[in-house]
């Protein structure tokens, strides 16, 4: 594996503070964006440095370190080809000192949330299929990811593959490991398994096309027939293509087809992209035919590769509007919230059951039986001709009556009191339930 490292290299590492959607979940923490400080291109050298020192120095503070894990510990199946001399021309013109390539033994780098929401997306830099963009396309988005309750998953895949026959056979193999993997340690790392994501960029959302759409397997380097553990939930696509006719860019290449199972999808992508923004128009339409979920955001401007950068263009809002479309699949529920409304529907549960007028059934049977047995008294009293015998009588049933009419009143008030009672334990039952479905790994919180 190569990567390019300097001071400059280091300086795409330092958040950009202010309106930058670029901003760390580290710098969040020091309260950064709040300093009105200058972005990176134009602070002074020693200020880059000290907030260099600073960032490594919090990190520990955001979450755990990342973990490591290789995708094929016993060896990656299929064989790595040479370079050739346009690949190597490739390399040396279009690289930069922040990306990676001779990528033969591939990983994911798990970045942990401190509260994750159990949702999971795994990070598909582009590069041409040549090298990896594993900082703006990689490491930030984790970032991002994170400040959102999201578990961000690098994903460095095989590369350089540009010069083989099928170039997005290997990495798109990988991802489907990656998939895998991810879910054999959902508990481990509070995950749902139902809820694993794939963001893709350029080479890498030409990558999550053929992964969420292939459906013959047969000409990959390992098996991958049975897809049930290696199945999208959703993906997100950020100026992706490569998968339309070069001629006739409204058709499909040969062999590429969208299925009627292919996950729900987000795509954005800027005018002025190439083919870019034709591939995705394409894919959005075959995605409403069959009636799947997908959002489509084409901009005027914005051109190829900016990533996690701000080029003070509209679309690099695309992680506020990538943020909502997954609010609102619900694939970022929030636990906190969640723990609130419980809690709060609990106490106002308490108190009104707390309210409740404490009365059984028998006890209006008595009082019924009561009345009955004064009137039953003051038919024999009147029988008497004695005034005195019939005014008790009379103050007797007179007494009862108002007691059971108190009685009535209060048993009508426990009847409705109980059907609201049996109301709120209902909605208390179904956030239990659904926070049990969310968060499965956490322990419910006491209730009053």
């Amino acid at each position: 594996m190569v990567y390019g490292s300097s001071l400059e290299n280091w300086r795409g590492l330092i958040p950009t503070v202010g309106s930058n959607p670029t901003l760390s979940a580290s710098a969040r923490l020091l309260g950064w964006d709040s300093l009105g400080l200058p972005s990176c291109p134009e602070m002074e050298l020693n200020t880059s440095m000290k907030l260099l020192s600073l960032l490594l120095l919090v990190t520990t503070l955001h979450a755990a370190d990342p973990i490591t894990l290789k995708l094929w510990p016993e060896g990656a199946p299929g064989k790595m080809q040479q370079h050739s001399k346009a690949t190597e021309d490739f390399i040396r013109t279009k690289s930069g000192k922040s990306t990676i390539t001779d990528i033969s033994d591939p990983t994911i780098e798990v970045y942990r949330p401190a509260k994750p929401n159990g949702t999971s997306v795994i990070v598909a830099p582009g590069g041409g299929y040549v090298f990896l963009s594993a900082i703006h396309e990689g490491t930030q988005v984790c970032e991002w990811l994170n400040t959102i309750g999201v578990t961000g998953i690098l994903l460095k895949y095989r590369t350089p593959t540009r010069d083989e026959a099928a170039p997005h056979e290997k990495p798109v193999a990988d991802a489907a490991k990656a998939i895998a993997l991810v879910r054999e340690h959902a508990k481990e790392w509070s995950l749902d398994p139902n809820r694993v994501g794939l963001l893709g960029f350029s080479a890498g959302g030409n990558l999550l096309a053929h992964l969420a759409c292939d459906r013959d397997w047969s000409g990959y380097p390992q098996n991958y027939e049975n897809l049930t553990s290696r199945r999208l939930d959703f993906g997100i696509m950020i100026y992706g293509g490569g998968f339309v006719d070069s001629k006739e860019p409204t058709k499909f290449k040969e062999g590429f087809t969208v299925p009627a199972d292919a996950p729900p999808l987000f795509i954005a992508c800027a005018h002025d992209d190439g083919q870019n923004p034709i591939a995705s128009t394409a894919l959005y339409l075959e995605y409403k035919k069959h009636s799947i979920p997908c959002e489509l955001h084409l901009f005027t401007k914005g051109g190829h590769g900016f990533g996690m950068r701000d080029n003070k263009q509209p679309i690099n809002a695309w992680p506020q509007r990538c943020a909502e479309w997954m609010n609102s699949m619900g694939w970022l529920p929030d636990l906190a919230k969640l723990d609130t409304e419980i809690a709060l529907k609990s106490q106002a549960a308490v108190k009104f059951f707390r309210r409740i007028p404490w009365i059984c059934t028998d006890m209006l049977g008595d009082e019924v039986r009561g009345a009955k047995v004064a009137k039953d008294k003051l038919t024999e009293a009147l029988k008497t001709n004695d005034s005195a015998i019939i005014e008790q009588a009379q103050a007797t049933l007179k007494s009862r009556e108002q007691m059971l009419r108190e009685v009535e009143g209060l048993y009508n008030e426990r009847h409705k009191a109980d059907d609201q009672a049996r109301k709120m334990i209902e909605e208390l039952v179904k956030l239990q339930d659904l926070r049990k479905k969310l968060f499965p790994w956490s322990e419910m919180p006491k209730t009053p």
